[in-house]
C-alpha cells in the first residue's frame, strides 16, 4: 500500500524512528505546521513498524520535553502493517531545538542561521528589521536637513496633518513611531540620519555604465538619507546615464529618453523601500547601450512568486516604518500598485514591458528600443543636429553679434554644444567669422 500524498513542505516521511527527527518537527513548527509519518518510504509506501505502541509514549514525551509543546501522535493502520503520523502545529512563536532554529522549505528541513535567523525571530515577534532601535544613536545624530525636505514633500502632498508637519523633529519622530522608549530604530537612521552609512552598512545606491558585464566604464554611489538618494539617483540617471534625442516642436527643444522617467522612479522607490537591509548589499542600477538592469536584495513574503507581483496584489513592504515616510511624502501609494505601475508607465512610453525575475532579490529589466527602432533615433539624431544648425544660422541671420553663451541660452544648449555646431557650420562653409571674438560678428555664407 502507497500512501497518497508526496513529501513536500507540510509532509515527512520516515521508515524508522529516532529521536533526532524532532528537529523536523520543530521545523514544521517554526514553518506552516506539518505531518510526519514513521514506517513509510521516501516514495510513500508503507513499511510497517514493530514498536508503534511505545512509541505513542515515548514521542509525546520527548516532544514536550526537548521542544516544550505539545504534538498529536496518532497509530494508523494499513492491512497487518502499523505506522505512526505525527501533527505539528505552526506556533506563533520560535520553537529551538537543543539551542538550534530549524524551519521547512520545500520538502527539506534546514537550520536557521545568521541574517535568516535574524529575521525569522523578528517575524515570530511581529517585529520587523526597520523597527529595532540602535543603540548609540541619538537625536544629535539627526539631520535637519533630512527632515526639512520630507516637511517639504509631504506639505505638498497634503496626506499628513498640517500642524503636525510644525512640530519639531522631536515630535515628529515620536508621531511617526521611529522611536522604542530611549532609542530611535533603524528606520530612523535609514530617513534622517547624517550618516546612514554609520548604522546601516549597505544603504546606498550604486550606478554604473557598462560596455559589457565586465566592463564598467564609469560609476557612481549615492548615500544620506533615502528620500535624498531616490532624488539623486533619477537626476543622476537622465542627466548623466541615459543619452537624451533632442528634436524640435518649432523653436521648443524636446528631450526623449529610452525608458520612461516615471516607471524608473517607480521601480526605484520600490526598490528602497522593499529592500532587505540586513543583506547590507546597495541597490544596483546598471545601464548598457541598449538596456537599465536594476536589482535589490530582499526576499519575497511567504508563498509569493513573480506572479503573484505581477497581478494586482496586497502591500505587504519589508520595510513598514521606512515605508510610510515615503508615503506621506507622495513617493509611493499604499495599495500595492508599483510593479503594475511601472508596467503601465512602459507601455504607454515605448510599448516595451520591463521584465521581472528573482535571484537573490528582485531584478526589474528596462530595454531600450529595437534596432529598427535604434535606427530610427540615429536619424533623429542626425536630423536634430541639422535643426540645430538651421536654429543658429536664424538667430545669426537677425543678429550677427550673437555670442555663444546667447545661442546657448536661446537653444537650450550648453557652450560647448554650440561651439561644436558652429564648427561644423564652418567646416560645412555655411558660416565665418569675421573679425575677432571681441568686436567682431558672424558672416553667413551662401
Amino acid at each position: 500500500m502507497k500512501l497518497q500524498i508526496n513529501e513536500s513542505q507540510n509532509i515527512e516521511f520516515k521508515q524508522t524512528w529516532r529521536d533526532e527527527y524532532i528537529k523536523w518537527l520543530s521545523a514544521f513548527g517554526n514553518t506552516d505546521g506539518g505531518k510526519l509519518y514513521i514506517g513509510v518510504d521516501d516514495d510513500g509506501g508503507i513499511k510497517g513498524i514493530d514498536n508503534a505502541k511505545k512509541l505513542l509514549e515515548d514521542i509525546p514525551n520527548k516532544v514536550r520535553d526537548i521542544l516544550g509543546i505539545m504534538v498529536d501522535v496518532n497509530l494508523l493502520q494499513d492491512e497487518d502493517k502499523e505506522y505512526i503520523e505525527i501533527i505539528t502545529d505552526k506556533y506563533p512563536y520560535p520553537i529551538s531545538y537543543k539551542g538550534s532554529y530549524y524551519y521547512r522549505s520545500g520538502s527539506t528541513t534546514q537550520e536557521l542561521k545568521g541574517v535568516a535567523l535574524d529575521k525569522f525571530l523578528l517575524r515570530t515577534q511581529g517585529k520587523t528589521w526597520d523597527s529595532v532601535p540602535v543603540p548609540y544613536f541619538g537625536d544629535t545624530d539627526l539631520d535637519p536637513y533630512a527632515f526639512k525636505l520630507f516637511r517639504d514633500k509631504a506639505s505638498k502632498k497634503k496626506r499628513i496633518d498640517p500642524e503636525l508637519l510644525k512640530e519639531s523633529d522631536d515630535v515628529l519622530v515620536d508621531k511617526l513611531r521611529l522611536r522604542e522608549g530611549d532609542y530611535l530604530k533603524r528606520a530612523t537612521a535609514l530617513l534622517f540620519a547624517k550618516e546612514p552609512m554609520k548604522y546601516v552598512m549597505g544603504s546606498m545606491i550604486k550606478i554604473g555604465y557598462f560596455k559589457s558585464n565586465t566592463d564598467l566604464v564609469y560609476q557612481d554611489v549615492i548615500e544620506g538619507n533615502l528620500f535624498e538618494q531616490v532624488d539623486k539617483a533619477i537626476e543622476l540617471i537622465f542627466t548623466k546615464y541615459l543619452s537624451a534625442f533632442i528634436t524640435y516642436e518649432g523653436i521648443q527643444r524636446v528631450e526623449s529618453f529610452p525608458i520612461s522617467e516615471l516607471a524608473f522612479r517607480e521601480a526605484l522607490i520600490n526598490a528602497v523601500v522593499h529592500k532587505d537591509y540586513s543583506s547590507q548589499n546597495s541597490i544596483q542600477i546598471s545601464v548598457y547601450d541598449d538596456k537599465l538592469l536594476m536589482w535589490n536584495a530582499g526576499d519575497l513574503p511567504p508563498h509569493w512568486t513573480i506572479d503573484t507581483l505581477l497581478r494586482k496584489h496586497t502591500s505587504e513592504p519589508h520595510n513598514p516604518l521606512v515605508a510610510y515616510p515615503f508615503f506621506l511624502a507622495g513617493y509611493i501609494e499604499s495599495w500595492g500598485r508599483g510593479i503594475e505601475k511601472i508596467i503601465e508607465e512602459s507601455q504607454k512610453f515605448n510599448g516595451i514591458t520591463p521584465q521581472f525575475r528573482w535571484e537573490n532579490g528582485l531584478w526589474v529589466e528596462f530595454y531600450f528600443n529595437n534596432t529598427p527602432n535604434k535606427i530610427e533615433n540615429t536619424e533623429t539624431r542626425v536630423k536634430a543636429r541639422v535643426k540645430t544648425r538651421e536654429k543658429i544660422l536664424e538667430l545669426i541671420s537677425v543678429n550677427p553679434n550673437i555670442t555663444n553663451q546667447e545661442l546657448a541660452d536661446t537653444l537650450e544648449l550648453t557652450v560647448k554644444g554650440i561651439e561644436w555646431q558652429i564648427k561644423k557650420l564652418k567646416e560645412d562653409g555655411k558660416l565665418e567669422r569675421i573679425g575677432g571674438a571681441k568686436g567682431g560678428h558672424w558672416e553667413i555664407l551662401k
